[in-house]
């Protein structure tokens, strides 16, 4: 599971599971390039990558992942700088939650567009160069919550869930040109977005962990390094559920 000579970009890399993901391959061997909006934690994530590694590379780049220009920008400027793109994790996320009665069209916009659509921006984007070398992997970032429901996230799940079938569809239309696809569904991680969950709600699925404890960001990075190393080298379309024993 090493990335030696090899380059991965990550987005939403300035916190949470998407920096862990950036920390996690630049410890691995690889050149980082750090998508998001917000430079200053992204600058944060980069001297991370830097103390995880010596000689580590990472690269920041102010990115609306919600905007196809801007994402095929990034894309372009990643390839140009490392010369190739091996490895492409859509880790971008946000959760508002809302009972369905009380939904606004903006907020089901708003899911849709930072977690499913942006998504679909960044695998057509790194398509490119990955198909022109004949390799490549691509993880996307789902959710159990996209698999099993939870009430008062409709707009949340829904997007998560349209994350699994992009990743089976994309899987197959890139699969010839050696590109594999898959995709994670974390459970309770502790990151900041799940720090604002009432307390009820996280002793509840805690307690539907076999585990019995909620996740870390790193229990997600080292499965992502997994299935983008040679040692998936069989693995595509499939989705790697990381929840404690939530979801069996």
């Amino acid at each position: 599971m090493r990335f030696d000579g090899k380059s991965a970009l990550v987005t939403g890399a300035s916190r949470g599971i998407g920096r862990a993901i950036a920390v996690e391959f630049a410890k691995r061997g690889a050149d980082v390039a750090l998508l998001g909006r917000d430079t200053n934690a992204l600058e944060e994530t980069a001297g991370l990558c830097a103390a995880a590694r010596a000689g580590a590379v990472s690269h920041v780049f102010s990115c609306d992942v919600t905007d196809q220009a801007s994402v095929e920008h990034a894309v372009a400027e990643t390839t140009a700088r490392f010369g190739r793109l091996d490895c492409a994790i859509a880790n971008a996320g946000q959760s508002v939650d809302a009972l369905l009665l009380r939904l606004k069209a903006e907020t089901i916009d708003r899911m849709l567009d930072v977690n499913l659509k942006s998504a679909f921006y960044l695998c057509a984007a790194v398509a490119k160069p990955m198909m022109k070398q004949r390799s490549g992997a691509i993880v996307l970032v789902s959710s159990i919550v996209g698999m099993i429901g939870n009430p008062g996230q409709a707009a949340y799940a829904a997007s998560k869930a349209g994350l699994i079938g992009l990743c089976k569809s994309v899987a197959k239309e890139l699969g010839s040109r050696n590109i594999r696809v898959n995709a994670v569904a974390p459970g309770l991680i502790e990151t900041a977005m799940t720090e604002k969950m009432p307390s009820a709600a996280r002793e509840y699925l805690i307690k539907q962990a076999a585990l019995g404890r909620p996740g870390r960001p790193e229990d997600v990075s080292g499965a992502v390094a997994f299935l983008c190393s040679d040692a998936a080298g069989y693995i595509t379309g499939q989705t790697l559920v990381i929840d404690g024993g939530v979801v069996m």
